[in-house]
């Protein structure tokens, strides 16, 4: 099977994360290997890479790719579970951990695959290939709940009115297919909206992709993970491609980053807190202009990255 995803960052990461050669990497969003080949070229046969991916048509890929490498390991599931996951390889602790967020060039580019609002396929979005589907999702949910996710995940201006368009067209047919839901998308916004933006299905089409794969808790829970698996002097790097994800690993690195909370006219620290990271690049770095006229799907990602630090008693 071909796994077409084009790495995002690929040098920046690579880099950022200081491979050393005997060392042992996660890479929590394998996709089609591209990061996790980088990984590997830097890796002497002492050092081993867990590449982990939910997707089977990933796992698929990437077997064929690194068939014969004996400092890989392939593993399925989601990237939150990666304590679990590395368990069964006999890992507890590791020097770097990578996560590439969001939807693959190749999930998206998979008409059948349900994620894009460009071509007619069955409305799935499942990045697991189990479980609810977005169909599940737009067929069953109440008006209120439908705002709620295309308020909250999609940040869609517009949420009320597509929600009550979805109840109301789902009571005559269900609704089955992308262009379906496209279309009703497109017909519930504002004559403005449809002129202006880019696609007005674009956000809607985000927030029922995070809900059905539950994404932000993933994430939450992945990146709380990765840190408390990551040895003294080991890397985060994490690359998103929204507000909704940058935020949240802006907000949980600075945490890890920041020292004593006690009042400023305090004469001495009575807090004890002490900076469990630092961050390697202190806004993030974003795509060049280079990589953003090569890959317009590059234009929104930004990489963030911390190192764990040895923790004095």
């Amino acid at each position: 099977m071909e796994f077409s995803h084009r790495p995002v960052l690929f040098r920046e990461t690579i880099d950022a994360l200081s491979v050393r050669p005997d060392g042992i990497y996660i890479d929590g969003t394998a996709g089609g290997g591209g990061h996790s080949a980088g990984i590997l070229d830097r890796l002497s046969q002492d050092g081993l890479l867990l590449a982990i991916d939910q997707d089977p048509d990933a796992i698929e890929a990437v077997t064929a790719r690194f068939q014969g490498r004996q400092n890989v390991r392939i593993l399925r599931g989601n990237y939150s579970r990666m304590h679990e996951l590395a368990a069964t390889c006999g890992v507890t602790a590791v020097d770097g951990v990578l996560l590439d967020i969001g939807v693959s060039s190749h999930q998206l580019d998979t008409p059948e695959r349900g994620f894009s609002y460009h071509t007619d396929a069955p409305l799935d979005m499942r990045m697991s290939q189990e479980g609810v589907s977005a169909a599940d999702l737009v067929n069953t949910l109440s008006v209120q709940e439908l705002i709620r996710i295309l308020d909250w995940y999609g940040e869609e201006k517009n949420a009320a009115r597509i929600a009550r368009a979805i109840v109301s067209a789902r009571e005559t047919e269900p609704i089955r297919t992308t262009l379906a839901l496209a279309e009703i998308v497109k017909e519930a916004v504002p004559a403005k909206v449809r002129r202006d933006e880019k696609h007005p299905a674009r956000k809607t089409f985000q927030a029922l992709r995070i809900a059905v794969n539950g994404e932000l808790d993933a994430l939450s829970e992945g990146l709380d993970a990765a840190f408390s698996m990551l040895r003294p002097e080991g890397r985060l790097a994490v690359i998103t491609f929204h507000s909704l994800e940058d935020r949240m690993v802006k907000r949980r690195m600075n945490e890890w980053c920041s020292g004593c909370t006690c009042p400023p006219d305090f004469p001495v620290c009575v807090c004890g807190k002490k900076p469990r990271a630092e961050l390697i690049f202190k806004k993030g770095i974003s795509p060049s202009a280079e990589e953003q006229e090569e890959n317009m799907r590059a234009r929104s990602a930004r990489l963030r990255v911390c190192k764990k630090l040895q923790i004095e008693d």
